[in-house]
């Protein structure tokens, strides 16, 4: 036994949070001399699998690390079987699904500037608090981004100008009685009908948008924005300028709260976001194939995914992973809908579809994400996975199929993707306050982008428009920004990458026969088509 290897294995364990009984480091130690030249993956992996069992205590015994071992010899001997399986069959520890309930809530202090971690619980029936909360945590959320930029930093030394000009931000309750221009920061809403104000935390003012200059986005109630104007003598603030708060680069948000895991996939050290970034770098050869509005009612549908099955089950790498977007049925599944049990039986026809191809089902991940019409409890956002009931025929044919929620986060090595299926583009437009501005793009889906970028919010429509749990609301939350953010929509298949962030809609599946392969090595997106 290596005095080396298990002060090694003990640092990392500790590292991590555990302490390690005698008989578990005998247990670690036999498993990772099997990898004499890969000790440290080796110990890595054992750990990533740890994390995913919901362990009672830190402390690690026998029983605990057999489990795991058990689990990861067994993914080796399927791998030596099938020696050409994509890096996602290996334990899945490249691919990590992580479920928008599951998400860490972290909370902004402004006084102390940190983010803390809300440890109470996050009941589904929120009280009248929550929803306070809901604002309350999306304002400070883009309010302490903006105060790093410089462009709005108070100035220094006293003076009454920056670098940039005076654009510091004026909190809107000291706007009474004061003349002459002024930048304010607040929450688009409607007080009284037909007159809309700004809100901040503390104070609301009434604002005339009739002649603002806006930029790129769609300006609805609800999005935060700046504006800069002057109190007219009436108690009106009105807007000269009006824009979304700006953004901040992900790795300026992560030098800042490092150690924060706002995306729900673990912490890592650097070393292994070193080691993994060179994995992911190799992996040239995954893919993920991802299709939205699968209607298994409809027979012309399930031709053309069978064309698209035959196709990958010929090509020389199959794709790692399958994302299949609802909606799933191409009837709301509403208080009218009494069709279950074919929806049931559909789903098993998918199933038996996928089933005959052999490499797929070996070398390929399949994971579902609900769309807005399909079946649930409500439409209400973050939803639930699809019913087992409606599933269960499926998971006969495929047991590996993951059932996630809608919007739903991926974790591939370093990659952060996000998923959201909802026909956002349409709503969005439908809730704008003044056309959007054609200086610097006419493009819809470039105006989408921009605005769920800014608002670092997945979905920022009013509450009234699009039902959102109070307490699950961090789980919509797009800061820092992610890698990838796929968006499916019924409207046109199209790709855009903003500021470094690639997003893309792999249209409807249904109605065009357009879907997207996605090459998160490269973050390539090859919009397809039939």
């Amino acid at each position: 036994m290596s005095t080396v290897l298990k002060s090694k294995v003990q640092r990392k364990f500790k590292m991590r949070g555990y302490t390690i009984k005698l008989e578990a480091l005998a247990e670690i130690l036999s498993f990772v001399n099997r990898f004499p030249d890969a000790e440290d993956d080796a110990i890595d992996l054992l750990l990533d699998e740890l994390h995913h069992l919901s362990l009672k205590s830190s402390i690690l015994d026998k029983e605990a690390v057999n489990k795991v071992v058990t689990l990861l010899l067994e993914a080796e001997a399927a791998v030596e079987e099938n020696p050409n399986s994509a890096t996602l069959g290996v334990g899945g520890s490249a691919l990590r699904v992580i479920n928008a309930f599951d998400i860490p809530k972290f909370r902004y202090d402004p006084v102390k500037k940190i983010f803390y971690e809300h440890t109470g619980q996050n009941p589904i029936h929120g009280d009248a608090s929550a929803k306070a909360a809901l604002y309350r945590d999306r304002f400070l959320l883009l309010f302490q981004r903006l105060s790093r930029d410089p462009h709005f930093s108070r100035p220094n030394f006293g003076s009454d100008f920056s670098d940039y000009g005076s654009c510091e931000i004026s909190p809107i309750q000291s706007l009474v009685g004061q003349i002459g221009r002024r930048w304010i920061m607040g929450l688009i809403s409607q007080l009284e009908d037909g007159h809309f104000y700004l809100e901040d935390l503390n104070a609301a003012v009434e604002v005339d948008l009739s002649n603002a200059k806006i930029t790129t986005g769609f300006f609805s109630e609800n999005t935060i924005v700046l504006a800069e104007g002057e109190m007219l003598l009436d108690g009106v603030f009105q807007v000269k300028t009006c824009g979304f708060p700006p953004l901040e680069d992900r790795e300026k948000s992560f030098s800042y709260f490092s150690g924060v895991d706002f995306f729900g996939g673990g912490i890592l050290t650097k070393e292994e976001t070193l080691r993994l970034s060179e994995l992911e770098s190799r992996a040239v050869n995954d893919m993920f194939v991802i299709l939205s509005d699968i209607w298994l009612d409809n027979e012309e549908t399930m031709a053309n995914l069978e064309t698209v099955l035959d196709g990958y089950e010929n090509v020389d790498v199959v794709p790692s992973l399958f994302v299949f977007m609802g909606n799933f049925c191409s009837r709301p599944c509403n208080l009218s809908f009494n069709s279950f049990s074919s929806l049931r039986l559909q789903f098993g026809k998918l199933g038996q579809a996928i089933a005959t191809h052999q490499r797929l089902m070996e070398q390929s991940r399949f994971l579902f994400i609900p769309g807005p019409d399909d079946v649930g409890p409500s439409t209400v956002l973050p939803r639930c996975p699809l019913p087992k009931y409606i599933t269960e025929e499926l998971q006969k044919h495929i047991p590996n199929a993951i059932f996630s929620t809608n919007p739903c986060r991926i974790k591939f090595y370093t990659q952060e993707i996000v998923f959201f299926r909802q026909d956002l583009l349409y709503r969005m437009r439908r809730s704008c306050l003044m056309p959007p501005s054609t200086e610097e793009t006419s493009d819809p889906f470039e105006h989408l982008v921009a605005t769920i970028t800014h608002q670092s919010h997945l979905c920022p429509l009013p509450l009234s428009v699009q039902p959102i749990i109070w307490n699950y609301d961090h789980s919509l939350h797009l800061y820092p920004t992610p890698h990838t953010i796929v968006l499916g929509d019924r409207s046109e298949q199209k790709a855009f990458k903003y500021t470094g962030i690639t997003c893309f809609n792999p249209g409807s599946f249904s109605n065009d026969n357009t879907f997207v392969a996605y090459r998160p090595c490269t973050r390539e997106v090859e919009l397809s088509a039939l």
